[in-house]
């Protein structure tokens, strides 16, 4: 069921003054791809709260990172993305909390 706050005028308005802002999508662009937003999200659910929802941090996203790479992040709590020199990027993804052998 959709949240009655995404149908509210001031989201629309919101909504639409972040990808004018901000039209590419930003976990492409970490990943050095040139894609365009078409969705506004939340950096950190709101989980029903309007305060959050209305004055949360918000980001662009193309949809395919909205429904795939987010939620997963959100699942996980980390993000898998591999980095250049083959090592994962998100400092909270366990590989990088290994402590090393003295």
């Amino acid at each position: 069921m959709r949240n009655y706050l995404y149908d509210s005028r001031r989201w629309r308005k919101l909504a639409k003054q972040q990808l004018q802002n901000h039209p590419l999508c930003k976990i492409c662009l970490q990943n050095g791809l040139i894609e365009p937003a078409t969705v506004v999200d939340h950096v950190i659910p709101h989980k029903g709260n309007r305060e959050s929802f209305f004055l949360g941090a918000i980001q662009s996203l193309c949809r395919p990172c909205h429904d795939g790479t987010k939620q997963m992040i959100e699942k996980r709590g980390y993000d898998t993305t591999i980095g250049f020199d083959g090592w994962p990027i998100d400092p909270k993804h366990p590989a990088n909390k290994i402590v090393p052998i003295k």
